[in-house]
């Protein structure tokens, strides 16, 4: 039997439940679509050759790459390729394991997801990104030249080389996610796992720090809780050198994340005062 657990984005094939005679296994089914339809209207070819990059360098990820880490949970590989126009990707069901996504977390989940990415982080630093993404993170200033171009915040669209430069001269680097979201966790009652590698590749850890925060904090929260989830997650990665450049590259982190979504979708919810503040720090 098959369940569909959800279409990927942009409508480029399914998620999918295998369920076999002892155990079922998660089918990752990549098709391009006749017609190309972005739901935020980026319907170009840029975005088409930088998705097809995406499923590529995920299986390379997990063929050649991908470690078991006791304190950085993923799913085991099994297969993945390309037959004809479909690729391929088939992965242990952590919801096997007790694993499920949540929409909500305490701070106690949070602290999991935070050392979850320390680990991570610490596991791969200085690991050279052979084959994966030389700049992780789906909004890499590279690979968006259509949202640059859109952007109306002249004084940030004039500084975002200048940022992306700081970023990727940082002399500690590390395999980060590149698309740490809340949606790409998912949680049992002893530990968190990630999943989604589509977008991981080399680069400073706090790009995937801020991005997660941005994606179950809103302004208030923010405000209220982010140095105390830095302070958590640098005590986790325990690093010191790394930790000292790192902490200084927070705001401009938050900068270039910022500098994606100005130019993509510039009403975002996640543009806010707290973003507005680093934003102003990285560009004094």
């Amino acid at each position: 039997m098959t369940e569909l657990i959800q279409q990927l984005w942009s409508g480029y094939g399914e998620l999918l439940r295998v369920d076999l005679v002892d155990k079922s296994l998660i089918l990752k089914l990549v098709t391009i679509p006749n017609e190309l339809h972005h739901p935020r209207g980026w319907t170009t070819t840029i975005g088409h050759q930088r998705k097809m990059a995406s499923y590529e360098i995920e299986r390379h990820w997990y063929r050649e790459f991908h470690h078991p880490l006791s304190n950085a949970k993923t799913a085991k590989h099994h297969s993945s390729g390309v037959i004809e126009n479909h690729h391929y990707l088939i992965l242990e069901d952590l919801k096997e394991s007790g694993f499920s996504p949540k929409r909500s977390l305490t701070l106690t989940q949070v602290k999991a997801c935070l050392a979850w990415l320390a680990h991570f982080h610490h596991h791969y630093l200085n690991v050279a990104p052979i084959g994966l993404w030389q700049s992780g993170t789906y909004w890499h200033l590279q690979t968006r030249p259509d949202e640059l171009a859109a952007m109306t915040d002249l004084e940030l669209k004039e500084a975002a080389s200048k940022i992306d430069e700081k970023l990727t001269s940082a002399q500690y680097k590390t395999i980060v996610h590149g698309d740490a979201k809340l949606a790409n966790f998912l949680f049992n009652e002893d530990e968190v796992a990630a999943v989604d590698f589509q977008y991981v590749g080399g680069g400073v850890g706090v790009k995937d720090l801020i991005y997660f925060l941005s994606s179950i904090y809103d302004d208030n929260d923010l405000h209220q809780y982010a140095d105390e989830c830095y302070d958590f997650y640098f005590k986790e990665l325990n690093h010191l050198e790394a930790e000292q450049e790192w902490r200084a590259l927070i705001p401009y982190a938050w900068c270039d994340f910022y500098r994606f979504l100005q130019g993509w979708s510039p009403g975002h919810w996640k543009i806010n005062s707290y973003v507005d503040r680093m934003r102003k720090v990285a560009l004094l």
